[in-house]
């Protein structure tokens, strides 16, 4: 899976990610295989992202225009 999902469960990293906002996810099988979702949260420090649960989130389709914006402003 990649593209954006959003935050629906934020318990055990309040810190790294809102509860319904808009992440980035970016495309990781090995990760898939274990459950897991790499996200760019909020700390943005590792540009791979970071590995969570794939429950924490659910893919969202977005409109061109609003990925674009997207991308263009997270990077």
């Amino acid at each position: 899976m990649s593209g954006f999902v959003l935050c629906i469960n934020n318990k055990s990293n309040p810190a790294s990610l809102i509860l319904g906002k808009v992440y980035r996810s970016l495309p990781d099988s090995e990760a898939a295989k274990r459950q897991l979702l790499r996200v760019i949260d909020e700390d943005k420090s590792e540009p791979d992202g970071y590995l969570y649960p794939a429950s924490m989130f659910v893919p969202i389709e977005l409109p061109v225009v609003a990925e674009q914006a997207l991308l263009a402003f997270n990077g």
